[in-house]
């Protein structure tokens, strides 16, 4: 009676361990599958070989979750290129009207104007000009997140670049009562497409002549990247996210609502598409915006 217990017990043990053991590899089977899923980028549903109730549930949930992600993430793309249109489409609609603006300016410039009306003008022709360059960035941004870019990879001297687009600026400097500490370095070079590169100096300049409340610092640095350094000082009224900085249209100065525009958009965009990278890091009451580029 015993023995027949004994070989009872010894068979229920065994089908015991065996569902365990399904069970387990039915599990490693789900998370195969999430990891083809994850590394293949397929969009295959969950799918299981054993009946169990409690697994079977799993796996509905796992691809519910999934369906409403994979929508999610189709209407995400859908927003995306609605938003890309909208750009293209407004940046095209607002130069036409512009041009016409700055006409209009430059003929009233030319009559019998009195100090004040002339003061005014120029307030009106300053205000033009910061609205023509938010619209070049729009005509800019759409052209690049449409476009299949095309660059071509070269050596170049990333320091003469820098000093080259500086003194092309030292009018806007003066203009703006900003000064530029250029920190000389040995050369530093790089595998870039100049006119990306370019693109990336001039709106870190803009950047700093439209934001510094003080003195710009710009350094070249060559560790594991070459690195590109823009320094100044911030405003202390305003509450900047690092972060978020190379966000379209983020807003610091919520009480203006003025904003980065597009101009370190470009930066972060132009960057990765050559394998680099953008960053900001505030401390001290100043912002360090870095871009990493390609070392030679």
């Amino acid at each position: 009676m015993l023995a027949i217990v004994i070989g009872i017990l010894s068979i229920l043990i065994i089908i015991f361990v065996s569902y365990i053991v399904f069970l387990q590899l039915q599990l490693r089977n789900i998370n195969q599958q999430l990891t083809k899923r994850l590394t293949e980028h397929t969009r295959q549903p969950i799918s299981l070989e054993l009946i169990n109730k409690e697994l079977n549930t799993l796996a509905i949930n796992i691809n519910k979750c999934l369906k409403a992600e994979e929508i999610l993430r189709l209407e995400g793309i859908r927003e995306e290129k609605r938003f890309k249109e909208m750009i293209a489409n407004i940046s095209h609609d607002l130069r036409t009207p512009l041009t016409a603006i700055k006409g209009y300016q430059q003929l009233m410039k030319k009559d019998m104007l009195s100090g004040d009306q002339l003061q005014k003008l120029e307030i009106a022709q300053k205000h033009t000009d910061e609205l023509g360059g938010l619209i070049e960035h729009f005509f800019e941004y759409s052209y690049l997140v449409n476009a299949d870019l095309k660059y071509n990879l070269e050596r170049i001297n990333l320091t003469n670049l820098v000093t080259e687009c500086l003194a092309e600026s030292i009018s806007s400097f003066e203009e703006n009562n900003l000064e530029v500490h250029f920190e000389e370095t040995a050369s530093v070079f790089v595998l870039v497409d100049r006119e990306m590169a370019t693109r990336i100096i001039q709106n870190l300049i803009r950047n700093c002549i439209a934001h510094s409340s003080g003195d710009i610092t710009v350094r070249i640095m060559a560790k594991e990247y070459a690195i590109i350094s823009f320094a100044n000082p911030l405003n202390k009224e305003n509450e900047i996210d690092a972060k978020r900085l190379f966000d379209r249209f983020y807003t610091a100065d919520k009480a203006r609502g003025k904003t980065t525009g597009l101009g370190l958009s470009i930066v972060k965009m132009l960057a990765e598409q050559m394998g680099g990278n953008a960053s900001a890091l505030i401390q001290n009451d100043e912002i360090d915006i870095r871009v990493e580029l390609p070392l030679l």
